[in-house]
């Protein structure tokens, strides 16, 4: 029996906001997008699993790019609240299953800048959130699904997972976790009454 539901959130509770992040870091640093995505890819898995700070990853990127560091306290945290934009159908989603009873968790791929974002709007549906930030790995490695198993204290087979990406999707599908692939808000719902989870 289902009884924790498991949300992405960027691409799933909010719009997608990586194409986003790299035009605002690419034009606030003065290079093409390409220049930048190119050096940052370098770095980002370090960065999301907080193991290089954001003034580290500026410091690196920055040599590399043979330009100054960026003077703004925070340009990645910037650059988050310029893109953030939540798919409200999903937040309501969250929250109708909650009052139904189902233990609600948000895992992610996280920098530390925006993690702070995420606690400052105050969300009320989540019993459990987990940051590869704040917990030394990321989608998809197994440790980070168990751990957010163990927090919401089910097994993976009463729990589901909701991601739009398909290598994450894998990755819990692996350790037996049920699984929907994110396409849009009807098809989510199709897929979680299928499982016989009660969704509006």
């Amino acid at each position: 029996m289902i009884k924790a539901i498991i949300f992405d959130w960027g691409g799933v509770l909010i719009q997608n906001p990586s194409q986003g992040l790299i035009a605002y870091c690419a034009n606030a640093l003065g290079v093409t997008e390409k220049k930048f995505i190119t050096e940052y890819r370098t770095y980002n898995q370090e960065f999301q699993k907080g193991f290089l700070s954001e003034d580290q990853l500026w410091e690196n990127i920055c040599a590399s790019l043979h330009i100054e560091k960026p003077l703004i306290h925070s340009l990645w945290g910037s650059a988050f609240r310029a893109v953030y934009q939540e798919q409200n159908e999903m937040f309501s989603l969250a929250s109708y299953l909650k009052k139904k009873g189902y233990n609600i968790g948000r895992l992610s791929n996280t920098e530390k800048p925006a993690m702070q974002f995420f606690f400052e709007q105050h969300y009320d549906m989540f019993d459990v959130t987990v940051f590869s930030c704040a917990e030394g790995t990321r989608k998809p490695e197994q440790k980070i699904y168990q751990h957010i198993l163990e927090q919401l204290q089910v097994q993976p087979d009463d729990a589901v997972f909701i991601d739009d990406t398909p290598e994450y999707i894998t990755g819990a599908k692996k350790i037996g976790i049920h699984t929907i692939l994110f396409t849009g808000y009807s098809q989510v719902k199709k897929e979680l009454q299928l499982l016989s989870v009660h969704a509006k």
